[in-house]
């Protein structure tokens, strides 16, 4: 096993607040186009290609105030979670250890690496989220692959 830091909790929770900035700040700029982009539609006169520019700009405004309810609600997840918390048991904030892969059971943020550790971050409503947490602590069974769960922080 790799030299694992300390406060690699900490850390991997550090990285899921700059991943949710992030698509935040990327959200913003595109919802601001979109705005611009019914705004300046207003001042057509192009008669039917005016109207379908203007639903097509509005639709994505509307699509991307939903990926901001999505991100709002990854936020109350990670508001959930003390990262300088131990735990033994697999639950929300967990970090997890197994013969197959680390895994941080917080939000679906892909996967980090920390000093040569591979972690992936999951949701806890995600499938290999919910094998962790239903597991008995010691072993867990994903896509009819066993596992061994060798430490829980």
């Amino acid at each position: 096993m790799v030299h694992i830091p300390a406060d690699i909790k900490k850390q991997l929770f550090s990285y899921c607040l700059e991943y949710l900035e992030q698509k935040r700040s990327s959200l913003r700029s595109a919802l601001q186009m979109a705005r611009e982009a019914v705004s300046d539609d207003g001042k057509s006169t192009a008669g039917d290609k005016h109207e379908t520019g203007r639903a097509m700009a509005q639709l994505e405004q509307e699509k991307l105030s939903g990926q901001f309810l999505e991100l709002e609600k990854a936020q109350q997840v990670l508001d959930q979670i003390d990262p300088s918390a131990e735990n033994t048991k697999i639950k929300l904030g967990s970090v997890v250890f197994t013969s197959n892969g680390n895994y941080f059971i917080a939000i679906s943020a892909g996967k980090k690496e920390i000093e040569l550790a591979i972690f992936f971050i999951v949701s806890p409503n995600s499938p290999i989220g919910q094998a962790l947490i239903n597991s008995n602590g010691k072993e867990f069974a994903f896509n009819g692959k066993s596992s061994a769960i060798q430490k829980v922080i």
